[in-house]
């Protein structure tokens, strides 16, 4: 979907969005007003904001920020939170550059972490296209190389962390989500079907989540699908 970046930024109907007006947008608002709701909270993180901003200067492959900062930063707003970036970490930049050597990728690692150096972020960007080279050793499995951006926004371990934003020099603001976004909105730690990660993942993360974020509700990890 895409969006004009000033007018979801400055898009003030979701400026005091909490848990119940979430749970009312995930039962009753249509897919549009879902996706217009989760840009403008996660724009209202001043972070998220200004790393989408630099990066928008920079000449990137395709490129989403994606994952914890964004659905985090719902989470916080749904927890009533004024600092929307309480308990965030990072923010995971996803780009898709088909050079899938390590010297292609750390020339636009050094790039994107240079523009942001300034802002006092962690910035994690990660060529999705050689994911698939360094992925067993780290993580004891093989996987299929992903095709593009969005197979891999579709892997992460719940289906509320598959979520992304993009932000061009014109101005115009993509907003991207897997699933959509009723479980982010229910506040709801579902398995992936699409997953690429094993029950460790999701339920290490669940676990720290739901410490920072208690209102979370986990599901039981079901074992996915393997069909992206």
């Amino acid at each position: 979907m895409l969006l004009d970046y000033a007018a979801a930024r400055d898009h003030h109907d979701f400026d005091r969005l909490d848990a119940r007006t979430l749970r009312d947008l995930a039962a009753s608002g249509s897919p549009e007003e879902q996706a217009a709701a989760f840009a403008a909270t996660a724009l209202r993180n001043p972070s998220v904001r200004d790393v989408l901003e630099r990066l928008a200067e920079l000449d990137l492959p395709e490129w989403y920020l994606t994952a914890g900062s964004l659905f985090q930063t719902v989470w916080n707003a749904a927890a009533g939170r004024t600092d929307l970036a309480a308990g965030i970490r990072d923010h995971d930049l996803f780009f898709f550059d088909p050079d899938t050597s390590w010297d292609a990728e750390d020339v636009v690692i050094k790039k994107c972490l240079a523009a942001v150096a300034d802002l006092g972020v962690e910035l994690e960007p990660r060529n999705q296209a050689r994911v698939h080279l360094w992925y067993p050793e780290k993580w004891g499995k093989e996987i299929a190389p992903y095709r593009d951006l969005a197979d891999a926004i579709s892997s992460f371990a719940a289906t509320s962390c598959c979520v992304g934003l993009s932000l061009d020099a014109s101005g115009k603001l993509t907003v991207h989500s897997t699933h959509g976004f009723v479980d982010l909105f229910n506040l709801v730690l579902r398995p992936n079907p699409l997953t690429v990660a094993p029950q460790a993942v999701y339920d290490a993360k669940a676990e720290r989540w739901m410490q920072e974020w208690p209102q979370l509700t986990k599901l039981p990890w079901v074992e996915p699908t393997g069909c992206r």
